[in-house]
């Protein structure tokens, strides 16, 4: 299968800066394969990925470079399993083990990225685990023919351009902070088995109040970034309830969330961490077209 996303790829005009990327992570698996993960290295960390607008980080070096980097210092997963902001259901849901197609859930934008593929190993085992961990209460409903949605995919085909990671995905299934904790602790044991956990939102994700300024200067707007600096403050001290609070406690609401699934997978990774309220280790910041990209991972 991954043969199939090695002829899509090819098919990127070599100028482009996402088919120099993955000319660079061939070449760099050639001379240094990534190290596979083994249960020496311990449990893999829980990530939350600001995963950008639609297909824009496969044209920006500032996203290309960062998330490749993080990657490639953490062993290699023995599979992913994310929760996006773009797939919210409940009952509790899983994409299908190996779907046929991707989800391409953006619109206006460059017809190629409507060709790109992922198309991972089977993730069979990994859903198998995954309902298992639930409880008897909550049936987990497998979507047997649902492939990953931009949330997933983007950040991961960036990070893992190989595609050679089972990729399984999971719904998000509520707005509620504890639940979601709840969620992510269940997942926990997952990641002492070399599953990677991510949540995959956006740290500010203010689209009805994006302006020309915020796309041809990536002007931040006051909203953004005070959010941001108050979510950088609680996760650098561990504080949980105030991120818990967020709808009321944060500067900037309604404006960053005016919905608010591209926050909330942040209280999954949290969850899944060892010490949910133990300080994060940033590993992306900035902005894009005003947006604050801040993202994570936790021990």
């Amino acid at each position: 299968m991954t043969s199939t996303t090695s002829a899509a790829d090819a098919r990127i005009p070599a100028s482009h800066p996402f088919a120099a990327h993955v000319r660079r992570a061939a070449a760099a698996e050639a001379s240094d394969p990534h190290r596979e993960w083994t249960p020496a290295d311990g449990a893999m960390p829980s990530l939350y990925v600001s995963h950008g607008g639609g297909p824009m980080p496969f044209e920006s070096p500032q996203w290309l470079d960062p998330l490749r980097t993080w990657a490639r210092s953490l062993p290699k997963p023995k599979a992913i399993l994310v929760v996006s902001a773009h797939w919210e259901s409940a009952p509790l849901s899983v994409s299908a083990a190996r779907p046929a197609e991707l989800v391409y859930d953006f619109g206006g934008f460059n017809p190629m990225y409507y060709t790109f593929r992922y198309d991972t190993p089977d993730a069979g085992e990994l859903a198998r685990q995954v309902t298992a961990m639930m409880p008897d209460r909550e049936q987990v409903h497998g979507h047997h023919s649902r492939g990953l949605d931009h949330g997933a995919w983007v950040p991961l085909k960036i990070m893992y351009p190989l595609a050679d990671v089972p990729v399984l995905q999971l719904s998000l299934p509520t707005e509620d902070p504890d639940e979601l904790l709840a969620l992510g602790a269940r997942l926990r044991p997952l990641r002492e088995q070399g599953v990677l956990v991510i949540g995959s939102g956006h740290m500010t994700h203010g689209l009805p109040f994006l302006t020309r300024e915020m796309f041809t200067e990536n002007k931040v707007p006051g909203w953004s970034a005070d959010f941001d600096a108050w979510a950088a403050d609680a996760l650098d001290r561990g504080d949980v309830a105030e991120l818990a609070r967020f709808r009321s406690a944060a500067p900037g609401m309604p404006f960053s969330h005016p919905t608010v699934e591209h926050f909330t997978p942040l209280f999954v990774t949290l969850g899944a961490a060892t010490e949910p309220t133990a300080p994060v280790i940033t590993k992306l910041e900035g902005y894009s077209v005003g947006l604050s990209r801040r993202s994570f991972q936790a021990a």
